[in-house]
């Protein structure tokens, strides 16, 4: 039963449409209804900003469902191909299937006749005309036959208009009679060769999504090996009847068969419980009896793979490996290598193919979930960062679904990749005359011979001075490393003004500076490039307090921005760790109101003795000015301030508990006397 909830909020209207899955016109009703009622204009411009936002909602929602129905629809169609013999069964499932996967009104399959030098409608689904059923295409003619003549997916938005291809009268009339406006076809490829077409149309003007392509096109050449697949087996069948006397050859030839269809079940049956491309490559290698191993496409011989590519086949590489491309709509996603085979049997061979066309369709789930997981923790992050009232609640839920906890301390960081082959730490020969250290206290010089931004500082664009295509490989190459590196650490990331943001948790123990500085390390060993990394202090609680996330990136980019001004790319440190020299290298940050950067630093540094001050009616910062005035004798102390040394030491031990032990130290005690100053002058300037 649904919560009964207050119409309040101008979001709430939406949330019970999201909810129960209303239609798109449903959310114009909110906003009609409070025109009605003469709400305030503030109260509309609410409304229609909750609706525009409920509605990309919605729209995402229907999206991944949609994702999701085809991939299932593409690995049912795996499962029933795997147990399909009958060449027309195969056929009109093959059809059946593609019309499914898009939703189109009509799908239909042609196949070449080299006898008759044309092609014919074998099998079609959703047609209602006899004389398009009919239709016979000479080569090159229509659609088809440019599909054909190229071996690559066309698509047409309007048949009738679309100049590209060879229209006939016999063609055209047909297509008419069925009411076919816009038609995709994909080639099914054996080999070189193109077999055949599969269509699918719709009766008025539709656009085929890329994905929608990629998906029918690894359909079509999945469909492609089980027509080849029928065939083989009818050929064998023929063969048993007619060659009795080949007995033998028939039995070895059957045992190869039966390990084909065993290595198809199992692979099928690997797909449906969610295994993986490894286990794909073992029960090969455990069918052939040989290895079997998975490359990555950086990995993969090259020669063989593009003569695999180009055969549509497996092919030998060496004098006792053969390589299967694994690839989809056009893209190289790797190979499988069998090894230790100097002589393949054809069927083996086929079976090898079949595990690499399995195994492609893995990668692509895979990726599919992957990318559907990243701009989930990308949009939740953006939201953290851009609306800071949202309803920690929800957030919550959010974060849960990502494994990720927001009521735990975590930290933000702000990374930028830096140009190839600039050096990256400060300290050593020829990189800086002396040492800085990332505490507030500079030892020498910090003018080393690292590359510094162009870009004022909170700029999180890369310093590359390359071509922007150089640039943009860069930044996706940190975006794909620091996606990762959230998802394993149950964190969040984004790309973000020109860099990546993350937001990840802090374990006990463990402090932003140290994890900025590994973040760092291992950013820049997977993106193969020097990152520069600047990390906030910790965020107790995201969730309850979620502003502090965007205060958190602010103090961040400047953080990122006082390494460059020091020299340090391709290093990690924490704002905190600056001190007033990062406030110095930094400044304010964009957008915030003059001071702001003066008064984070003065809150750091002696915000807790201002807070005692304020609630207790003391006087710890008068005594502090004196006591620092004095040359730090408390005797001198005593007298500007007309009271006895006993509380004047008092005073000091109370100071000691607020700021720590090391209060009196030389580098704290010249932030805290600066701390003074500023907050002297700032409260006299009304900050």
């Amino acid at each position: 039963m649904p919560v009964a909830m207050s119409d309040d909020r101008p979001e709430n209207p939406y949330l019970e449409l999201l909810a129960r899955g209303a239609p798109a016109e449903a959310y114009e009703r909110p906003v009609l209804r409070a025109r009605a009622d003469k709400a305030p204009a503030d109260r509309l411009a609410a409304l229609e900003a909750a609706k525009l936002l409920a509605l990309r909602v919605r729209g995402e929602l229907e999206g991944r469902r949609r994702r999701e129905a085809e991939l299932s629809a593409l690995f049912e169609t795996a499962h029933d191909l795997a147990g399909l013999r009958d060449l027309d069964a195969v056929l009109q499932a093959i059809v059946q299937r593609a019309r499914s996967l898009l939703g189109t009104e009509v799908a239909y399959l042609t196949l070449n006749d080299p006898t008759a030098g044309d092609t014919y409608m074998r099998v079609t689904d959703g047609s209602v005309s006899a004389r398009f059923q009919q239709l016979r295409l000479g080569m090159g003619e229509g659609l088809g036959g440019l599909v054909a003549q190229t071996a690559r997916p066309y698509v047409t938005e309007s048949y009738f208009h679309d100049p590209r291809f060879q229209h006939t009268h016999t063609i055209d009339a047909g297509v008419r009679d069925e009411g076919l406006v816009a038609i995709l076809g994909v080639p099914l490829l054996l080999g070189s060769g193109v077999i055949g077409v599969l269509f699918a149309a719709d009766r008025r003007a539709r656009v085929f999504e890329r994905e929608q392509i990629a998906l029918v096109g690894s359909f079509a050449a999945h469909a492609a090996v089980a027509i080849d697949t029928a065939h083989l087996l009818a050929e064998t069948r023929t063969a048993l009847a007619e060659l009795e006397a080949a007995n033998e050859i028939i039995r070895d030839r059957s045992r190869v068969i039966e390990r084909a269809s065993d290595v198809h079940d199992r692979l099928t049956e690997l797909v449906l419980r969610g295994g993986g491309v490894h286990d794909v490559a073992d029960a090969v290698a455990e069918v052939l009896s040989g290895s079997v191993e998975f490359l990555e496409a950086d990995e993969a011989p090259a020669a063989a793979v593009d003569r695999s590519r180009a055969d549509g086949h497996a092919v030998r590489d060496g004098g006792e490996d053969w390589v299967a491309a694994v690839s989809a709509g056009g893209e190289l996603l790797g190979a499988l290598v069998l090894r230790g085979h100097p002589r393949l049997d054809p069927v083996d061979q086929r079976t090898l193919e079949r595990a690499a066309m399995v195994t492609s369709l893995l990668q692509l789930a895979r990726r599919s979930a992957g990318e559907a997981e990243q701009r989930v923790r990308g949009e939740l992050l953006d939201d953290l960062l851009d609306a800071p009232d949202r309803e920690p609640r929800l957030l919550r839920e959010r974060a849960a679904r990502l494994q990720a906890d927001l009521d735990t301390p975590h930290v933000v960081l702000a990374a930028g990749i830096e140009a190839l082959g600039m050096g990256t730490p400060t300290t050593g020969p020829g990189n800086a005359h002396g040492t800085t250290h990332c505490h507030g206290t500079t030892h020498g010089t910090a003018h080393g011979h690292g590359t510094t931004p162009s870009t004022g500082p909170g700029n999180t664009s890369s310093t590359s001075g390359g071509a922007p295509a150089e640039d943009a490989a860069g930044r996706r190459r940190l975006w794909s490393a620091a996606s990762h590196l959230a998802a394993t650490r149950h964190g969040l990331a984004v790309a973000r003004d020109g860099g990546t943001v993350l937001l990840l948790p802090l374990a006990e123990g463990d402090t932003a500076d140290a994890l900025a500085r590994r973040t760092a390390r291992q950013l820049g060993t997977a993106a193969h490039a020097a990152v520069t990394v600047g990390a906030s202090a910790p965020v107790p609680a995201p969730a309850a307090r979620p502003g502090e996330v965007a205060a958190g990136y602010a103090e961040a980019r400047r953080c990122l921005a006082a390494l460059r001004v020091l020299g340090r790319a391709g290093q990690g440190a924490a704002a905190e760790d600056f001190g007033f020299l990062g406030l110095l290298l930094a400044g304010t940050r964009e957008g915030a109101p003059d001071g702001t950067g003066v008064q984070d630093f003065v809150a750091r540094t002696v915000g807790a003795v201002i807070d005692y001050d304020e609630r207790r009616g003391t006087e710890l910062i008068r005594t502090l000015d004196a006591y620092f005035a004095g040359g730090m004798s408390p005797a001198r102390t005593k007298d500007a301030l007309h009271v006895h040394v006993n509380t004047v030491a008092q005073r000091l031990e109370r100071v000691g508990r607020l700021l720590g032990p090391d209060w009196q130290s030389p580098a704290r005690s010249l932030e805290i006397q600066l701390a003074l100053r500023l907050h002297r002058l700032t409260s006299a300037m009304g900050y």
